[in-house]
């Protein structure tokens, strides 16, 4: 099929995955594209997560006390966003993120109990912010 009639859709990526870190090619060599460097709505909190490696953050929705965080936005053929979603290890899923622009986005979320035992790291503004500062 070629590019011009595929269907694609836009996932937001937060951690391991962005461009340059250690899961980026599970995106690329899905065909993914990157659109933009943004960030979330100010509704969220981002987490370094205990027992991955690579190190990986967990994005979560919060009700108050939110900050935006720093994100990239990926595009992948449709055909290819299953295999991509079904690589991911739980306690990450998928869900509909909010941007700054008040747009939504597919991206990783996080679930809830994982956070209990991790540092939360949202005063970074995001994971590369972290990785840069946090031996610093």
């Amino acid at each position: 099929m070629s590019k011009e009639n595929q269907t694609f859709v836009e996932v937001a990526v937060c951690g391991a995955h962005m461009s340059g870190l250690p899961l980026n090619v599970q995106l690329t060599s899905l065909a993914g594209e990157l659109v933009s460097k943004t960030t979330t709505a100010p509704y969220y909190r981002l987490y370094k997560l205990n027992g991955f490696t690579p190190e990986r953050p967990g994005l979560l929705r919060v009700k108050a006390d939110g900050q935006a965080i720093a994100l990239e936005v990926w595009r992948l053929p449709v055909t290819n966003y299953g295999a991509f979603v079904a690589g991911v290890p739980a306690p990450l899923g998928f869900g509909t993120l909010v941007l700054q622009d008040g747009s939504q986005v597919q991206g990783f979320l996080c679930e809830a109990y994982a956070t209990e035992d991790a540092i939360d790291i949202s005063a970074y503004g995001g994971w590369r912010d972290y990785l840069t500062k946090k031996d610093a």
